[in-house]
């Protein structure tokens, strides 16, 4: 078996086309993005990847298939009133080592420039380690002209943030894509606690995404999962509220005692 396997179901001509990347990461926020904009623009799928690189083991559906972990290639062309190509990169997992790492987002990187793409769009969160009632959107650009361009669109950029840099894939596409293949890239990061699953952070993301496209597109879904996260971190902070009542009564027992 070689390292990596792309596995065409068909091979799309794109013209000047926007990579967006979703993989699995902090919050999920990139992947739960990139599924929802598959699902609502009704994007094909073209590809199915596979790799030494990724988990050894597959995962089995509600129905007791099962199916070897792999990353998928979707794409959609004259999106929005900038009539853009879009090849989308989702999946159930990024590289387990660095070496992994490197050597799937330069593979990724060679073939989307054989089918078109011109620039891409990371898609990630961005950890604040504290709940998030209404996430900001962070950005990072190889550019000056695509800083500029997302800062229109309410994007911020500091120097604090990200302090540590971006790692993983949402990082490597921007890096290897401006140095060695010629391609300009923009990260879009949402605020998230890191505590779960953000449904929130992937709206905030995707909502600027959409505004760079020039195009609408439905959140009824993610919305939905936003309220369900929603009803979980009131019951973890119910909990710590009760716990921390706890300590304190007993506490005051303790010195009543003593």
């Amino acid at each position: 078996m070689d390292d990596i396997i792309i596995d065409f179901v068909e091979k799309p001509n794109l013209e000047d086309a926007l990579l967006i990347e979703g993989l699995p990461g902090v919050g999920n926020v990139g992947k739960l993005g990139v599924e929802h904009l598959i699902e609502e623009i009704d994007a094909e799928k073209c590809a199915d990847i596979f790799s030494l690189y990724f988990p050894p083991q597959v995962l089995v559906d509600d129905e007791g298939l099962s199916q070897l972990v792999n990353n998928q290639l979707y794409f959609k062309k004259d999106v929005g009133e900038n009539h853009t190509d879009l090849l989308l990169l989702t999946g159930d997992y990024q590289g387990m080592t660095p070496q992994g790492q490197y050597q799937l987002t330069d593979k990724m990187l060679s073939v989307a420039k054989e089918m078109g793409v011109k620039e891409l769009v990371s898609l990630g969160g961005y950890s604040r380690g504290e709940m998030i009632d209404e996430p900001k959107v962070l950005g990072a650009a190889t550019t000056h002209e695509k800083v500029q361009e997302m800062k229109e669109l309410e994007v911020e950029f500091s120097k604090e943030h990200p302090a540590s840099g971006i790692v993983g894939a949402s990082g490597l596409l921007l890096g290897l894509g401006e140095k060695i293949y010629d391609i300009s890239g923009v990260c879009l990061m949402g605020e998230t606690s890191g505590y779960f699953v953000d449904p929130a952070a992937a709206r905030a993301v995707l909502k600027k995404l959409m505004r760079y496209i020039g195009t609408e597109i439905r959140y009824d879904k993610l919305d939905e999962k936003a309220e369900e996260v929603e009803e979980l971190t009131n019951k973890v902070k119910e909990m710590d509220m009760a716990g921390l009542q706890q300590q304190e009564s007993g506490k005051e027992d303790l010195s009543y005692i003593g």
